[in-house]
């Protein structure tokens, strides 16, 4: 299972071409909270920053149905965005294979390990950080392809 957020399409495109990769089942995550124009990012960064969690919209897919559970997320404020964090806190993935996937102007390591603090009963099988995706499509592609090897061999 692929659960994402994206403000952007950056994580979405990466999720999707994830999904495509190694047959996986894909869901937006949906913040109920406004986050678009300058007012939304601001407000979301203030809430990543004090690691708030948001009202989500219902998911389809229960990852207790699934072996593997690959989690995107931008990064806001050196942060997993809030609706990722209200996701992993109220889905239980203790024991469960996750791999981690950040969207990023600039390798940012205290995201990710933000992001693995919020995922300590889980087995982490991979991380993946990928600076502005969109703007580098054809090469965040090759990556991805790459990393996916690195998923179904764990």
């Amino acid at each position: 299972l692929v659960v994402y957020y994206t403000r952007t399409g950056n994580a979405k495109f990466i999720a999707e071409k994830i999904a495509a990769n190694i047959g996986a089942d894909a869901e937006e995550i949906i913040d109920l909270k406004k986050r678009s124009g300058p007012i939304g990012f601001l407000s979301g960064g203030k809430d990543a920053t004090q690691g708030k969690e948001t009202k989500i919209g219902e998911t389809k897919h229960s990852p207790k149905d699934y072996n593997l559970i690959i989690i995107g997320t931008p990064v806001w404020s050196s942060s997993p965005t809030p609706a990722i964090r209200t996701y992993i806190n109220h889905n239980d993935l203790s024991g469960k294979k996750v791999a981690i996937f950040l969207t990023t102007t600039k390798h940012n390591q205290k995201a990710l390990e933000k992001t693995k603090a919020l995922l300590s009963n889980s087995q982490i099988i991979g991380e993946l950080m990928l600076e502005e995706p969109l703007n580098k499509k054809e090469e965040a592609e090759k990556t991805i392809i790459e990393w996916c090897k690195t998923l179904t061999s764990s």
